[in-house]
């Protein structure tokens, strides 16, 4: 029988074609006449839950059920110990420097299966009954879960303080797993209501077990988040700042250059991570500096534990990605940052990305969310040829001429490396 969902993959000359044809066609992401309404900085909120509680659940366990997390949840565990967002490209853009979060980097960092278009998750028109899903998560009766569920504003959710209980007297080990899981999940991942868990993300939990990858839908939760802060000039992140703080090290010059160890199968970025002791002595102002002024020799472009031979660049006949989150969707373009799987950087089709940010409360979001879990099954990838740190000539005159948002520009006379300014 015909598989349904297609993964087409591409080489990378023809994708080139591709990206810069359609890039002339029909231009970059903000086009002339762009007027930004971002201030020059925004203040944001990075109040996170307190762990301590979970940090304590887990020290108390055996290795036996620890063992049992590992093999279902991977390395969720570690997120415990561990404003240069540019809006008009879904990137942070650091002087003369586009970054951003990648699906492969994300799906490396949390030892997830290679994503597969059929298994994105994909959020429910209709949220099926949330007690239903806490009963068959938790094991307990319907009048207990009747009892925990509170509403926060426009949504449902239940406190830390009925699963922190639940996890300490469940008789059933594997209860007790899933139940600290659905806590990080919803405490550390997608936090939302402080000390409460969102029913959304009861309803993303439930689905891992039918093999759904939640990939795609942190990485689009981290760039509306970032989006909205910097939009309004101000607000608290609610994506995973564990995992863009781990993102952010890896890309840069103080990381230790470990490539042997990728290669080992227990190998976990993220648990080296955590036991990476890191500078606390910079001040906010000194960091401004520093990623204002970011050169392109500071950069460690490909982190050291990825070895991507392919990456997903766009999906059906949208033009880029378009990540759905457990809130809302917006868009990801991967050929914007090609470097950062060393490969050689062209220029990137963007257009649409400005406009690609929506919530799942909008009028006719449910036909959006349609096409675009349609789009899903047909995903394109690129084949990464590597040719080390390369750019095509029209790529850099497209930097310079590209309209951006309001981003912060090198300060003149700055000469100074990255390491020097650390020091």
């Amino acid at each position: 029988m015909r598989n349904e969902y297609l993964d087409k993959v591409e080489d990378n000359t023809s994708v080139c074609t591709w990206s810069e044809k359609t890039w002339l066609e029909k231009g970059d992401s903000v086009t002339e006449g762009y007027t930004s309404k971002l201030c020059d900085f925004t203040r944001i909120n990075l109040t996170q839950n307190e762990f301590q509680e979970m940090r304590d659940i887990w020290t108390q366990w055996n290795d036996e059920t620890k063992q049992l997390f590992y093999q279902n949840y991977r390395d969720l565990p570690y997120l415990l110990d561990v404003k240069f967002w540019n809006p008009a490209y879904s990137c942070f853009t650091f002087g003369e420097v586009d970054l951003v979060p990648t699906l492969e980097e994300y799906t490396t960092l949390l030892r997830c299966p290679r994503i597969q278009g059929n298994k994105a998750y994909v959020r429910a028109a209709n949220l099926p009954t949330f007690m239903k899903k806490l009963m068959m998560i938790t094991g307990m009766s319907e009048q207990w879960a009747t009892a925990q569920i509170q509403q926060k504003g426009d949504g449902k959710c239940i406190p830390w303080a009925s699963l922190r209980d639940l996890i300490l007297a469940h008789p059933d080990v594997k209860r007790r797993v899933d139940v600290l899981a659905l806590s990080i999940y919803g405490l550390v991942i997608f936090q939302k209501a402080m000390g409460h868990i969102d029913e959304v993300v009861v309803d993303l939990f439930d689905r891992l077990g039918k093999q759904n990858t939640h990939v795609p839908a942190i990485l689009a939760e981290t760039f509306r988040s970032l989006n909205a802060c910097r939009r309004a000039g101000e607000g608290r992140f609610i994506g995973c700042a564990q995992l863009l703080l781990v993102w952010f090290h890896s890309h840069f010059w103080k990381v230790d250059k470990v490539p042997c160890r990728m290669f080992f199968k227990d190998y976990s970025p993220l648990k080296e991570a955590a036991a990476t002791p890191r500078r606390d002595d910079i001040t906010e102002e000194r960091w401004m500096e520093i990623l204002q002024n970011l050169r392109e020799e500071d950069v460690m472009w490909k982190a050291p534990w990825m070895t991507p031979t392919e990456i997903l660049y766009r999906c059906g006949s949208f033009d880029l990605v378009p990540l759905l989150g457990i809130w809302g969707v917006v868009g990801y373009a991967p050929l914007l940052v090609l470097r950062q799987y060393k490969a050689e950087q062209f220029i990137p089709a963007t257009r649409g990305l400005a406009q690609s940010d929506f919530s799942y409360k909008k009028d006719h979001y449910k036909k959006k969310m349609r096409e675009i879990s349609d789009a899903w099954k047909k995903i394109c990838c690129v084949k990464i040829l590597t040719k080390g740190l390369t750019t095509t000539f029209d790529y850099k005159g497209w930097f310079r001429k590209r309209i951006n948002d309001n981003i912060p520009r090198p300060s003149l006379g700055a000469t100074r490396s990255m390491g020097e300014n650390y020091e």
